[in-house]
């Protein structure tokens, strides 16, 4: 009897030990999407403008890395990061207490970038995994968002 007893608790150690490397080395690839655009760098960001005008999102911001790092002796390739907002959205989780805590997370964010390959890529946040465990308004807002910004980079990814 204590044989099959040390024997569950050791299996059940392993189990653990080989989920948490499992998750380990697979959870960073589902929190980021990346996707190659079918358009180069300086057309990317300008389809992507138009297409969060066109879902009636609005940009309040656009880091360009490559000019920021420039500035501190650092060359690097094309890379903007835009962000976006849709002031319903956004309203739903700042006009609350708790909710407040995604806050870091807002406005949503999208990266254009070049890689030494010569082709531009898109980078964002899965939102929509992010915000399955935080369940009530968030998830359902996140939710929302992470389709709607789907929707307006069909238009670039490289199908």
């Amino acid at each position: 009897m204590k044989k099959y007893i040390l024997a569950g608790i050791i299996g059940f150690v392993v189990g653990i030990i080989v989920t948490g490397v499992v998750m380990y080395n697979v959870a960073p690839g589902m929190m980021l999407l990346e996707d190659e655009s079918q358009f180069g760098f300086d057309e990317t960001a300008l389809k992507l403008e138009k297409s969060v005008k066109a879902h009636d999102w609005k940009i309040p911001h656009v880091h360009d890395l490559q000019k920021s790092m420039k500035k501190f002796g650092t060359e690097v390739g094309p890379v903007k990061v835009f962000e976006l907002c849709h002031p319903k959205h956004a309203g739903k989780i700042l006009g609350k207490g708790d909710e407040r805590i995604v806050s870091s997370l807002m406005p949503c964010r999208v990266a254009i970038y070049e890689k030494p390959d010569g082709k531009t890529y898109i980078s964002r946040m899965n939102s929509k995994l992010m915000a399955k465990p935080m369940g009530g308004i968030i998830a359902e807002v996140m939710s929302e968002a992470a389709s709607q910004n789907e929707e307006i980079l069909e238009v670039i990814i490289k199908n």
